[in-house]
């Protein structure tokens, strides 16, 4: 149950982010929910690869270029999903930003409904 209530979350953030990010699109709730599915996906099985492959460049760049494998991590998103539209890397990192501000703050949420 709990990880559905993430997915949905998740789900919401992307709706939100392409209704205030301009070059970001999402052409539905249904293809929004597969945006989210298919991000927790990569980001548990691509993610761990490409940041053990760029471990020098992450160490030399003190962790910034991270932003750059979680853009690179929603652009291969937007080539797997149709319906799913991000405009270039530098929107792609806005977004990747955005969306890890906005999940936070509604999976607090959550955690809090959790103990009341």
């Amino acid at each position: 149950m709990k990880l559905i209530l993430r997915i949905l979350l998740s789900a919401l953030a992307v709706v939100i982010l392409s209704k205030v990010l301009p070059h970001v699109f999402v052409d539905s709730y249904t293809t929004a929910i597969i945006v989210a599915v298919v991000l927790s996906l990569l980001n548990f099985i691509v993610k761990p690869i490409l940041v053990l492959l760029t471990l020098p460049v992450t160490i030399l760049t003190l962790g910034l270029f991270l932003l750059v494998i979680n853009a690179v991590i929603i652009l291969l998103a937007d080539n797997l999903i149709d319906g799913f539209t991000v405009d270039g890397i530098l929107w792609a990192i806005l977004f990747s930003l955005l969306l890890s501000f906005l999940q936070s703050i509604l999976f607090s949420l959550l955690k809090e409904d959790e103990k009341s």
